[in-house]
């Protein structure tokens, strides 16, 4: 077992990060001291894109739950090491069998109107990102061990049952006592404490019933103060709170459109002082600006081109094989993201995850393209269009060069790119998208999100019985060795009859003023403005 292992298992098991860390002959990089101002004050602006924040249970963007989360904090937090930790909780105890966690909620933490956060609030938080009706992203993290199918009693138009999800069992979610709660899951899985950090899982107010707006309760360092979709966010410090009161006295988020060099001039005239993401084509300007902190980081973050198999010509496989062969990921990468990114394989699962499995190379291969096609009943190629965002730039780039060589395959793509502000009102109702995975710090747990049968983003509708299988069992494997040769074979299917074309992996990076004191590039792009200050 190597370092990065060792970290993961023994944080799994409820050691702390820092005694694990000490365990491995290492320091633990969260326990270093964010460097603070000593008479505090001050504003950040970053520049980002504003949505909307009305639901933070259903986000699609990690950019919204950067503003919703300094007022709205998670049970766990994954750090920039991509180790999780408790937060809100002070710790929690997984059966031998990794069928039952027990959560402890931390005694300290207070919302902003002054009542304790209680196991009551974070169990209403479960069981509403849970309900199938609300339409959270959390289905497909948790389908496997918290819910279960239900045959709703009426037939679709191809005369298969109608299914529902509800919770598995009645005590699924079980109160021990006012600061203690119990999952009993019906399948094995380790990543809970990782779940419970993904972005749409923030704990909200029930009073509030799901709904985020200026002036909501939470228990985070700041208050939404103003907020105006599409051009601004301002978070207000709070004086009190439960574990560090904020160094500044407000942070701003500013958007600045889908332009991206709309960024670099802000930054170089100072109109904004760090961005959520800067555009890789951007950073020659960026590094030539002496005032200027670059911050880079690897991350799993991505792109894939996903088709809907229920839809012609994408619901046969040698189509979508097809589609991968003709791709050059190399030459994708180069043209799109110079050398900051590592060749994909279409399966995405990525070499910085501890389970990734390599597989011999994926290499294009037009002739055979061309003869899938034939066989597929696509002698002569077939027409289609990529639906896809204005923003980022990167990925339009790409999308421009998979085009040209699709052609060589007789696949004839027309792209159409759409404003960023309306990509998540389409992205999952199109013919064939392309959409942005943000990291995740274990393999398995995009799959869940993305390709599981019947979960809220599996937007090319695939369904594979021995992939959903696979996956069930890779999520309850504890031994990382055992986990990378299910994944192998989840890699395998995901390679020959997947939905998707994945050509690179890329590297994140931003800028921000040296005047800001305390950022640290999270691999997922998440910002923390309690850790933020200025320089006087």
């Amino acid at each position: 077992m190597d370092r990065r292992d060792f970290l993961r298992f023994a944080t799994l098991l409820g050691v702390g990060a820092g005694t694990a860390y000490s365990m491995a002959g290492l320091v633990d990089p969260m326990s270093v001291g964010v460097a603070q101002a000593a008479a505090g004050g001050g504003t950040v602006r970053i520049a980002q894109r504003v949505h909307p924040v009305e639901s933070p249970h259903t986000f699609s963007w990690a950019e919204p739950s950067n503003i919703t989360r300094q007022v709205c904090e998670y049970l766990t937090r994954t750090g920039q090491d991509n180790i999780t930790r408790p937060y809100l909780l002070e710790k929690w105890e997984p059966s031998v069998d990794l069928k039952t966690w027990t959560l402890y909620i931390r005694s300290d933490v207070t919302w902003r109107n002054g009542g304790p956060l209680t196991a009551d609030q974070v169990i209403w938080n479960l069981h509403h990102v849970l309900d199938e009706k609300v339409g959270s992203s959390m289905l497909g993290l948790m389908k496997a061990y918290m819910l279960k199918e239900v045959d709703r009693g009426e037939k679709d138009d191809k005369g298969n049952p109608k299914m529902s999800l509800e919770i598995w069992d009645a005590n699924a979610i079980e109160k021990v006592d006012d600061r203690t709660i119990r999952l009993n899951l019906a399948e094995a899985q380790l990543a809970v404490p990782e779940h419970l950090f993904h972005y749409p899982m923030a704990i909200l107010d029930p009073a509030e019933n799901g709904k985020f707006a200026i002036g909501s309760n939470g228990t985070g360092a700041f208050e939404l103060v103003e907020y105006e979709a599409g051009r601004k966010a301002v978070l207000k410090a709070r004086t009190e709170h439960w574990h560090s009161v904020p160094s500044l006295d407000t942070l701003q988020f500013i958007d600045l459109g889908d332009d991206a060099s709309a960024v670099v001039s802000a930054l170089a005239s100072k109109q904004v002082d760090g961005a959520y993401e800067v555009d890789v084509t951007q950073k020659p300007a960026l590094d030539k600006i002496e005032t200027l902190q670059v911050y880079e980081v690897a991350t799993s973050q991505t792109a894939v081109i996903h088709g809907k198999t229920t839809r012609k010509p994408f619901d046969d496989a040698k189509v979508r094989l097809a589609m991968r062969l003709a791709v050059d990921q190399a030459q994708v990468m180069s043209l799109a993201e110079g050398d900051a990114g590592v060749i994909g394989e279409h399966h995405h699962v990525c070499p910085i995850h501890p389970e990734y499995a390599k597989l011999p190379p994926f290499t294009r291969d037009v002739p055979r393209a061309k003869a899938l096609l034939a066989e597929a009943g696509y002698p002569d190629g077939f027409d289609t269009t990529l639906t896809l965002p204005a923003e980022p730039t990167w990925q339009s780039v790409a999308a421009q060069v998979m085009a040209q060589q699709w052609a060589e395959a007789n696949i004839r793509v027309k792209l159409s790119i759409i404003p960023s502000a309306q990509w998540w009102d389409v992205w999952d109702k199109v013919d064939l998208g392309y959409t942005v995975w943000y990291h995740r710090p274990l393999g398995f747990m995009t799959l869940s999100l993305a390709y599981r049968t019947g979960v809220p983003w599996n937007a090319p509708e695939w369904s594979d019985k021995e992939f959903d299988d696979l996956l069930t069992q890779a999520e309850g494997t504890v031994d990382v060795e055992e986990r990378r040769k299910i994944m192998a074979k989840i890699e395998v299917i995901m390679q020959q009859r997947g939905p998707v074309v994945q050509p690179f992996w890329r590297s994140v990076l931003t800028f921000y003023d040296k005047k800001v004191q305390g950022f640290r590039m999270h691999p997922t792009s998440f910002i923390f403005g309690e850790e933020l200050s200025v320089k006087a």
